[in-house]
């Protein structure tokens, strides 16, 4: 008997790049333009990073974050204002966005037996399609077989400014120069590391947003999105 799953009747957009390009901010233009789950999986390395930062847990340590990913439940779910991260029953939604958490998820993803556990929670989420998701690794490792992958980028000084902007709450001492640092800092972990290197998928459509405004870019992605699925099959029920 075939253990081939039954082929998917929606696509699966897959949105990699660098932290600051604007994966968040396309892949909730697309889901609400074409009625599909957005689902964040860079939420779910935060929600094990806070868990190791509740648990003091040594971030260093593969061991002992996996033996905290044994017990951990992390659940996303989609609403009209963005996922709401659940850990263990507990919503964090708001707490895995603060700077502590988002610097030790980056140190968290680095460790390849904690991405094989994040990658087997994510394709269980996306496994039906229908469903825009981001990361690092979405169209290289997740999803190599996503009906459309895009891979965004951008200078690292307007990424930089872009996070800096953002809502995330920021310590009184934080500068533009600071978050700017961190973004390199984390660019060259996301890079180098052994295990699923942040890179674009060989098929993917690689979208430079250096000099483009925001509905330059979404404008750019529905297109790629029409094109490459067809509007009839993305907007299937």
């Amino acid at each position: 008997m075939s253990s081939t799953p039954p082929p998917r009747t929606r696509p699966v957009i897959a949105i990699d790049g660098p932290a600051g390009a604007g994966k968040s901010t396309v892949a909730a233009h697309l889901a609400r333009q074409f009625g599909l789950l957005n689902l964040e999986t860079g939420a779910m390395y935060r929600a094990l990073a806070l868990k190791a930062i509740q648990n003091d847990a040594d971030l260093d340590s593969e061991a002992e974050l996996m033996a905290l990913a044994a017990e951990t439940r992390i659940v996303l779910e989609p609403q009209l204002e963005g996922n709401r991260v659940v850990l263990d029953g507990f919503p964090v939604s708001h707490r895995v966005r603060e700077p502590d958490v988002t610097a030790a998820a980056s140190r968290v993803s680095v460790h390849p037996r904690v991405r094989h556990w994040m990658v087997e929670q994510q394709r269980a989420l996306g496994s039906r399609g229908g469903v825009v998701m981001e990361g690092r690794d979405i169209g290289t490792v997740v999803f190599p077989d996503a009906e459309v992958k895009l891979f965004l980028d951008a200078a690292p000084e307007v990424r930089g400014n872009r996070r800096y902007r953002q809502g995330e709450p920021k310590a009184a001492h934080e500068t533009e120069a600071a978050v700017l640092q961190e973004l390199k800092e984390r660019d060259a972990r996301d890079r180098t590391r052994a295990e699923s290197p942040l890179r674009p998928a060989e098929d993917a459509t690689v979208l430079d947003t250096t000099g483009m405004s925001l509905d330059e870019v979404l404008h750019a992605v529905e297109a790629l999105v029409h094109h490459a699925v067809g509007e009839s099959r993305v907007h299937e029920s």
